[in-house]
């Protein structure tokens, strides 16, 4: 990104990937983010960062996963934040950044929809 840029027109560059990231998912996934919570904060706290043990982050998924829910019960509210800051920091064309945005949004839907770390470095194997 233009260090040039004002904070509002980058803000609106990470919105519009954010926009259409959530677009590009496939109408399943999409249908199972109705008790998701999406949300931009600028840079993760601490807490975060100790909460899986990362040193960075550019998306977190907190909440109870699709396949923990019991029949019998109502899913609990759950969160996915994207952390702008990073992201914008390591993806300075608008291309690279509608991309990061993609990815980080597509893998913490997974981990709302069950998948973990080790499973989806697994296909990101298979996928090569």
């Amino acid at each position: 990104m233009d260090p040039r840029a004002s904070s509002e027109s980058t803000e609106d560059i990470f919105e519009a990937a954010l926009g259409d990231a959530i677009e590009a998912l496939p109408d399943p996934f999409r249908a199972q983010l109705a008790s998701v919570a999406i949300v931009v904060e600028e840079w993760p706290t601490a807490d975060q960062l100790a909460s899986v043990h990362a040193f960075g982050l550019y998306g977190l998924y907190q909440g109870v996963p699709r396949t923990a829910y019991g029949a019998e019960l109502a899913p609990a509210a759950s969160k996915i934040t994207l952390f702008r800051g990073p992201l914008m920091r390591a993806n300075r064309s608008p291309g690279a950044l509608r991309e990061a945005v993609g990815e980080t949004l597509r893998h913490e839907v997974a981990h709302h929809l069950g998948i973990s770390d080790a499973r989806l470095a697994e296909l990101e194997r298979d996928r090569r």
